[in-house]
């Protein structure tokens, strides 16, 4: 898609004033957006949000409240875990506004209940429900849909996510304890449970993270890219040390590092794509899981909104875009594709 300028419009935040939604409204001031800031106490947003930013108050079990708090938005963000708790009513009064719904969610029954139950009404309102647009989930995506460049398919499919460190927020730690469904994979070309134990391998990712050893962990990456992307093997891995911490009570939250508001946490991830004994892959480096959400969730909304209704549906990020133009615009430390 091309043509991004457009004129400022409004783009509404879910959830705007919890870690990732500050964010998000702040990476939607940069671009010259207008956000919306939504949540369901206006002491928090309040807080948040001193001054400059739109305030309005919903929950998920009020739809006539979502209703006007989305009216007049071009596009709804949903940052509100647990998603399996709030998708639904915001996704389908996001497109009752005649907005484009997107999320960040990690959950893998999250985004195949956006897949199967928004696809059509989204198509026959010409807009575009896009779940899982976050850092896990959308990033291996638009990853392994860049890796595969020419190919149709492939035959095995492997995502590794290397963290120096992980310092959860409350809303990661709050998913983790709703999110109790049987994690998928895929094996034999169709989703399958995860095997119990999690398989575990391990990883040489380049300097300096270098070889992890890492733990079966899938998240919503696996529906999003069995949503477009026929592999006979679909697995994602995480490194261990940050599964360590994630599951630790004692670890605490991110703290900032910086003036951004960004923690000092560094990321790898690398798809690995082979077929008919050749191997592909991409490969990217960053900063800060949450913070790098911001850029990403934004710049799908941004060329949403300039694409004029040239596609609709519940449909996964290398569908609606274009994998490596989309890829270069993030702020990334390192990005290669298949050099």
């Amino acid at each position: 898609m091309t043509g991004f300028e457009s004129s400022v419009r409004r783009v509404a935040v879910f959830g705007a004033s919890g870690h990732t939604g500050r964010f998000v409204v702040e990476d939607l001031l940069r671009r010259g957006l207008a956000p919306v800031a939504v949540g369901r106490r206006i002491e928090a947003l309040r807080a948040a949000f001193p001054g400059g930013v739109e305030i309005r108050t919903a929950t998920v079990e009020d739809a006539g409240a979502l209703d006007r708090a989305f009216a007049g938005v071009a596009a709804v963000i949903n940052c509100a875990g647990p998603f399996l708790d709030t998708a639904e009513a915001v996704a389908a009064a996001a497109l009752r506004a005649g907005a484009h719904y997107v999320d960040v969610s990690a959950e893998q029954s999250s985004a195949q209940a956006v897949f199967d139950r928004f696809d059509e009404p989204a198509r026959a309102a010409g807009l575009v429900a896009l779940p899982a647009m976050g850092f896990y989930g959308g990033l291996a995506d638009l990853l392994v849909t860049a890796a595969l460049g020419d190919w149709s398919e492939a035959d095995d499919i492997q995502i590794g996510i290397g963290l120096d460190r992980w310092w959860p927020t409350e809303g990661t730690r709050v998913t983790g304890a709703r999110n109790t469904a049987p994690r998928q994979v895929i094996a034999s070309g169709r989703l399958t449970p995860l095997a119990n134990p999690a398989p575990r391998m391990d990883w040489a990712f380049p300097e300096p993270f270098g070889a992890q050893e890492m733990v079966e962990v899938p998240f919503s990456e696996i529906v999003v890219i069995a949503r477009h992307l026929k592999t006979a093997k679909l697995d994602t891995f995480l490194s261990e040390t940050a599964l360590k911490d994630v599951r630790d009570a004692a670890t605490p939250p991110p703290e900032a590092a910086d003036d951004s508001g960004r923690s000092a946490q560094r990321f790898v991830v690398e798809a690995i794509v082979r077929r008919a004994g050749q191997t592909r892959r991409a490969i990217a480096t960053g900063r800060d899981i949450y913070g790098f959400t911001a850029p990403l969730v934004c710049e799908a909304v941004r060329r949403l909104l300039a694409s004029d209704g040239q596609i609709a549906g519940a449909l996964a990020p290398g569908q609606v875009f274009d994998a490596v133009d989309f890829l270069r615009a993030l702020p990334f430390e390192t990005l290669t594709v298949n050099a």
